[in-house]
């Protein structure tokens, strides 16, 4: 297990199943319970949020490594990868300031060694990850979706936002703390 002073959560899936979507909804929900949230999520496309003309961009492109962007409302770190290796989960970890945060989410990376909740739609016709990753303690399906040999897993309704963020609250964050 990945050893980090926060309670981590990953969000494990198929492409398609809805993480993003899923996030979205409770990450409201834990934040208005006054649980501060850091997020990482994996991306296995080139990402780019600096764009050509604007002067951190030439400087990056001028040879820097690592950018850094200020401003009153936000900061933003840019590091660029020349061995185009793919993304670390460890070294994402590592730039989280966890002095502010209650729990960091992972969203992808569903092959690294952290407490993870698989979502899965029976409609996309995938296989379950959980038979074969022990670090899935939960899964968030459809209420009518059959699981075999899950009895070890906490069932969770895919469509049901607030007893996901109920669970991630009681089981991971308060649990952490305790």
């Amino acid at each position: 297990m990945i050893d980090f002073p926060l309670p981590l959560l990953g969000f494990a899936a198929y492409s398609g199943t809805g993480k993003t979507t899923l996030l979205r909804n409770i990450i409201p929900l834990l934040a208005a319970k006054g649980i501060r949230i850091g997020m990482i999520k994996h991306s296995h496309h080139d990402i780019d949020i600096d764009h050509p003309g604007k002067d951190s961009y030439e400087l990056r492109k001028a040879g820097t490594n690592q950018m850094v962007l200020a401003s009153p409302k936000r900061t933003s770190l840019i590091l660029e990868h020349p061995a185009q290796t793919d993304s670390d989960l460890k070294a994402a970890l590592q730039l989280i300031q966890t002095e502010t945060l209650d729990l960091v989410l992972v969203e992808g990376f569903k092959h690294e060694d952290i407490p993870k909740l698989e979502l899965h739609r029976q409609v996309m016709e995938r296989p379950f990850i959980y038979p074969k990753d022990p670090n899935i303690i939960a899964i968030a399906v459809e209420e009518n979706e059959t699981l075999l040999e899950a009895d070890h897993l906490i069932r969770l309704d895919i469509n049901n936002a607030q007893q996901i963020a109920d669970f991630i609250e009681t089981k991971i964050v308060l649990r952490h703390d305790g």
